[in-house]
């Protein structure tokens, strides 16, 4: 039987668990039934998988591997690990592709990505992350979306259905770093401005960047357009929503007649 250990059953990873039918799950992470710090279980978790994902974040440094690296190392197991496009930094509005030296602004990133890769991972690059509950359109319908009128900025992003496919199409694949992102960056004022008019209301205020948070100013500080190539190439994998507007519009169409005018709290993820 096929069993997967997941460390941070979170959004992203749980998109990824619901397509596993007829597997064996275990996993850490507020929707899991392992405690991260239960060492006895989680290390007899990882004797018995035949497949590992984590898709916990860094902080100072990745929790996963200072507790639990040795036991990863071991060799025989398939590999996979959550990663974040921001391991390249600013590029300057540029195309960047899995060759791209790694200079982000986040040295804990970087160095869990590569030490990852050290492992013969399969080292998912993920730029923002949307879908249901999680997605310009809630965040429009919320209050929270705005505008910054900064132009030639754009981003990547990925709708977290094809994220999943890129990382099931990944289990074929050998070890190596995949960008995993929609065809299209685009500026988040051109995102917004989209999914106000699914809505029927009018686009967000301008804020003035010095207005935002320091991490918020330090993401609008980069600009990059994401390759999917080597993805396209060696996966097989081809996202379903190659742009924006064809994520938002499905997403669109989940929305019921009055949820337009709602308001609700935005589904908060304890992961990706």
């Amino acid at each position: 039987m096929a069993r997967i250990l997941i460390f941070g059953l979170g959004y992203a990873a749980s998109a990824i668990a619901t397509r596993l039918d007829g597997w064996e799950i275990a996993a850490t992470g507020s929707a899991g039934n392992l405690d991260f710090d239960d060492r006895e279980r989680v290390i007899a978790a990882i004797d018995q998988a035949t497949h590992i994902l984590s898709s916990v974040p860094p902080g100072e440094v990745d929790p996963v591997l200072a507790r639990y690296g040795a036991a990863l190392a071991d060799g025989g197991k398939w590999l996979g690990y959550l990663s974040s496009t921001g391991v390249y930094g600013d590029a300057g509005g540029a195309w960047v592709d899995e060759s791209a030296p790694i200079r982000g602004r986040r040295e804990a990133r970087n160095r869990a990505d590569a030490d990852w890769l050290s492992l013969g991972a399969r080292v998912f690059r993920l730029p923002g992350i949307y879908g249901p509950g999680r997605s310009p359109l809630d965040r429009v319908r919320a209050g929270r979306a705005h505008r910054t009128g900064i132009t030639g900025q754009v981003f990547s992003r990925i709708h977290v259905d094809d994220l999943a496919a890129g990382v099931l199409a990944g289990f074929e694949a050998p070890p190596g770093a995949y960008n995993l992102a929609d065809d299209l960056p685009a500026s988040q004022d051109r995102v917004i401005e989209f999914a106000a008019s699914l809505l029927g209301i009018a686009p967000p205020s301008i804020v003035p960047l010095d207005t935002l948070t320091p991490e918020a100013r330090a993401f609008h500080a980069e600009n990059r357009r994401v390759s999917n190539l080597k993805a396209k190439r060696a996966l097989g994998w081809r996202p379903a929503y190659a742009d924006y507007r064809l994520g938002l519009r499905a997403l669109s169409a989940m929305i019921s007649p009055n949820a337009a005018s709602a308001a609700p709290p935005i589904a908060r993820p304890d992961q990706r």
